[in-house]
């Protein structure tokens, strides 16, 4: 397998402010130019595109390449989940969806201390095992928004899974996030890595100025995301990293440098600390826009894109706040506003960067809505 897999969960949308209007033309176009260059690895959920990524699997690629072409990873997700059958249910409906009758990979999605809590109260955790014996699942693992502690118990008490999706990038290696610690946990457990997030939800890909000057300067005709995802992939434990491209341009720039992957040298390793320490003064929030904390939010708030206006505004200045807040006002035509707020929870629960989500939104709302 190539060290680049498609992520389906940032597909390029006819409206930006509708995660189902999912640009099929264009889509199609990229995974066709992805296969074309040798990749083969999709990786779809229940939640992606309010439902519509799996269906895209299905017109996109189930219904237009031979079955031995590709390989597909689908997950379950614990928000659906309330009793075992629930399991049975929500994967039929996945099937249903990509039109395929087994997965190559099948993921517990998104495994945190109440998802566990929640598998074992129910017994959910053969359930995995049992599409594996079926062979509606080749292979078995989870993806992972915890803390290191969390996840050793998991590999201790479940052998049997076969590999681990992790949020791994150059900001959140030594981060509250624990990248190193969880990879490393992987190494011992002898689990081979599935990388997530490599760009942070793109922020590695629009970096400071003064960054890119930097990366420039070693590699003139290389991209900052470029140097994300190779951080990543140059670790010897992983075995693909995901990249969610939202348009040709993303795609054509990240098949290139890695139809022939280089893993980094000295040099290029040495640039990423001092860039790491550069990045790290200009980020507000460290949202990486993934949409879990928006699905069913009872108020409709555009948290994503309202913490990407304070992160402007920290990297940029002040200059950027009249903009910014143009554009909050029209964001909130359509959502609702950070003050409407209240307070229930929910966003922060889905977090995996385990932000504290209403208290910044208390924050947007004072940035934005004052008059």
């Amino acid at each position: 397998m190539r060290k680049l897999g498609m992520g389906m969960m940032r597909l390029p949308l006819l409206d930006p402010n509708d995660q189902k209007s999912i640009n099929y033309t264009l889509a199609t176009q990229m995974v066709d130019k992805y296969m074309a260059r040798g990749f083969t690895y999709f990786d779809t959920a229940f939640m992606y595109h309010a439902g519509e990524s799996e269906v895209f699997v299905r017109e996109a690629i189930v219904k237009r390449y031979p079955r031995e072409s590709y390989t597909v990873t689908d997950k379950m997700p614990a928000a659906e989940i309330t009793t075992y059958d629930d399991l049975q249910r929500v994967f039929d409906i996945q099937l249903a969806r990509t039109g395929l009758e087994y997965f190559d990979y099948y993921w517990f999605h998104a495994i945190n201390k109440n998802y566990i809590e929640l598998l074992d109260r129910i017994d959910g955790w053969k359930f995995l095992k049992q599409l594996k014996a079926e062979g509606k699942a080749k292979h078995i693992g989870f993806s992972f928004h915890d803390d290191s502690e969390t996840l050793e118990h998991v590999l201790a008490t479940h052998p049997e899974f076969e590999y681990v999706q992790l949020q791994i990038n150059y900001i959140d290696w030594n981060s509250p996030v624990e990248g190193r610690k969880c990879y490393e946990i992987c190494e011992k457990y002898g689990k081979p890595v599935i990388v997530m997030e490599p760009v942070k939800g793109g922020s590695l890909a629009n970096v400071p100025a003064e960054v890119e000057k930097m990366m420039k300067e070693v590699h003139p005709d290389m991209s900052p995301a470029s140097w994300a995802i190779r951080y990543c992939a140059s670790l010897p434990n992983v075995l693909t990293v995901l990249s969610g491209m939202s348009n040709m341009e993303q795609l054509d720039d990240n098949t290139s440098y890695m139809q022939n992957f280089q893993p980094l040298n000295e040099q290029e390793t040495d640039l990423i600390s001092r860039v790491v320490d550069t990045i790290t003064k200009n980020i507000d929030i460290p949202c990486t826009a993934c949409h879990y904390c928006t699905g069913k939010c009872p108020q409709h708030i555009a948290i994503p894109q309202y913490f990407g206006l304070m992160n402007v505004i920290k990297q940029l200045g002040e200059s950027q706040f009249h903009n910014s807040r143009l554009y909050y006002n029209l964001l909130t035509k359509k959502h609702g506003k950070a003050s409407d707020c209240i307070q229930c929870g929910q966003c922060e629960a889905m977090c995996p960067q385990h932000l504290p989500i209403i208290d910044n939104l208390v924050r947007v709302a004072n940035k934005f809505e004052q008059k």
